[in-house]
């Protein structure tokens, strides 16, 4: 089986995966558009894409309010929003198909999510806002305290913890989707080897293509999920 490879090209010193900056933006054009095209002309009444805009409103309501009081964290509907949507609709970009150059190898189209440094940078931007918010709304000397409830030894545990749980979102969410599409892959690898191997991986290939929208909709909810539970523990006392 051919080995790909990601299209790279070097800025001001640093090295960019050139399929995840295409495929992030195309997440987000996708992404906008949805949102767009169901907010422009808004009804008492909704119906098609209002409508459905709507219950994933309520339905990330659902999640910040099983985390923390809704009044304290009404204000972060808007990321939870943002983080179930995109990433759920990064997950499913790798599903129906893989781009990539037959003479390079090199892979353009696939979830931007398998690349663990776009889940890893995520998964930072995440716990600094979580850190920005617990000092914003409750001040440092609270905020700080925590670090020593209920006893003063935990300080050393709890610093590691900040780093286990960064490493853990990011890592999660592209283990994941990567062991999704490198299935994928070898699936499609198989069933274009022979007619034989068609015939074999064609039924296995559809199942998989089905369960792997099962798992990008679970780590979608699993990534906005942890992530208002990182908040709650920041924003409010434990």
């Amino acid at each position: 089986m051919e080995q790909h490879i990601n299209p790279e090209a070097e800025f001001l010193g640093l090295t960019f995966n050139m399929s995840t900056v295409l495929m992030t933006t195309v997440t987000c054009v996708i992404v906008f558009l949805i949102c767009y095209i169901g907010s422009r002309n808004l009804q008492m009444r909704p119906s098609g894409m209002q409508n459905f805009l709507e219950w994933v409103v309520d339905f990330v309501r659902g999640i910040i309010k099983a985390n923390m009081s809704w009044e304290k964290g009404g204000r972060f509907i808007a990321l939870a929003f943002t983080l179930l949507f995109y990433v759920f609709v990064a997950n499913m970009l790798g599903i129906p198909f893989e781009l990539y150059n037959k003479s390079t190898h090199e892979v353009w189209w696939k979830s931007p999510t398998s690349d663990p440094v776009l889940t890893l940078t995520m998964a930072v931007m995440i716990i600094l806002l979580t850190h920005f918010y617990g000092i914003k709304m409750r001040g440092m000397g609270e905020y700080l305290r925590d670090y020593i409830r209920p006893v003063p030894f935990l300080l050393p545990f709890k610093i590691i913890e900040e780093f286990a749980n960064t490493l853990t979102l990011g890592m999660r969410l592209f283990g994941n989707i990567y062991a999704k599409e490198i299935l994928m892959v070898i699936l499609v690898g198989v069933g274009t080897s022979s007619i034989f191997g068609a015939f074999g991986a064609f039924i296995p290939l559809i199942a998989w293509q089905a369960f792997s929208v099962f798992i990008g909709a679970i780590q979608a909810y699993i990534f906005a999920m942890l992530s208002m539970v990182y908040m709650a523990h920041k924003i409010e006392s434990h």
